[in-house]
């Protein structure tokens, strides 16, 4: 796992919204959770959203303020809103409503790739909902692009319902060095490209191995990691390897899961940055993961959170 320490900058690429549950407000989108960890623990991210000239928009930047972030890729839109996600509470758990049309959606291209131009990226993490809009689109394909040769490109796929086209996941998959799913996210990948279906026999473990190798193959990929929640992670990678983390202490108590894999996300690629043994990086992001699910919310509300693991990880 190749990294210097200090040179190159995590680009991270797509929403920062506000989760509204009505009596308060919480900054999240999987990208800006991503780019506030790696932020925590000094590393150099450049954070590539868009927000609204609105209440949403003050919270976000409010946070950008909080973690010491360049602001230098973040976009202000005149017209459209930040980004906003309708958490309703209910007996089976909470319900979420995507709004459409939000300011994220409008990521200018030229704004962006100038944001990345005064930079030297060393990796360029990316996930799907960004890319449901034209726009956000061609910025990120214009990143991406710039990056070529230079960047890890890490895809997050993320899917979430009505936001994406299995189109627009073989084109993510493509563009990918390496990929990150969780099993529901694995399991659709089966059903486009190898017409596995949900109700067929489980597939042994033997199979699952050779169709996620077979994946690797399908899209030139170096690497594919599974999270398995609390089960801990599998990595394949290019040249056969599997290494599965199974060793991280579970949290004592769960509050939410929210932001696991986002955690998950950060560590690995902090680890990658910093130059740590692959191993090391995902047992470490496997542990910070379950952490993160012994707190409310995706991100920590107190910055001392961090300071532990700062000092464990020295």
């Amino acid at each position: 796992m190749s990294g210097t320490p200090g040179m190159s900058t995590a680009v991270v690429f797509g929403e920062a919204l506000v989760d509204d549950f009505q009596a308060e407000q919480v900054v999240g989108g999987a990208p800006f959770n991503v780019a506030r960890h790696l932020a925590a623990f000094m590393a150099p991210v450049l954070s590539i959203t868009r927000i609204g000239d609105d209440k949403s928009g003050q919270l976000v930047r409010a946070e950008f303020e909080r973690f010491a972030m360049s602001e230098a890729g973040l976009q202000l839109d005149p017209l459209e809103e930040t980004g906003r996600v309708l958490v309703e509470r209910g007996p089976r758990g909470h319900r979420f409503t995507i709004l459409p049309n939000q300011a994220y959606d409008f990521i200018d291209r030229a704004a962006a790739v100038a944001s990345v131009d005064s930079v030297t990226p060393g990796i360029v993490y990316f996930g799907m909902l960004a890319q449901r809009h034209e726009v956000s689109r061609g910025a990120l394909s214009a990143v991406l692009d710039g990056a070529a040769g230079t960047a890890v490109r890490f895809l997050d796929l993320n899917l979430r319902d009505g936001q994406y086209d299995e189109r627009g996941v073989t084109r993510s998959l493509q563009a990918a060095n390496i990929v990150k799913v969780n099993e529901e996210e694995l399991q659709a990948l089966f059903g486009w490209y190898f017409q596995i279906k949900p109700d067929d026999p489980p597939l042994a473990a033997g199979e699952v191995h050779a169709s996620c190798q077979a994946l690797l193959k399908m899209f030139s990929l170096d690497a594919l990691i599974v999270t398995l929640g609390h089960r801990g992670s599998v990595y394949f990678d290019s040249e056969g390897r599997v290494l599965t983390q199974r060793d991280h202490p579970a949290p004592p108590f769960v509050i939410d899961t929210v932001g696991a894999g986002d955690a998950f996300a950060a560590i690995f690629l902090l680890g990658r940055m910093r130059g740590w043994p692959l191993e090391t990086a995902l047992s470490r992001a496997n542990e910070f993961a379950g952490a993160i699910c012994a707190i409310p919310g995706a991100v920590p509300r107190d910055m001392g959170f961090y300071d532990k693991w700062m000092t464990r990880w020295r």
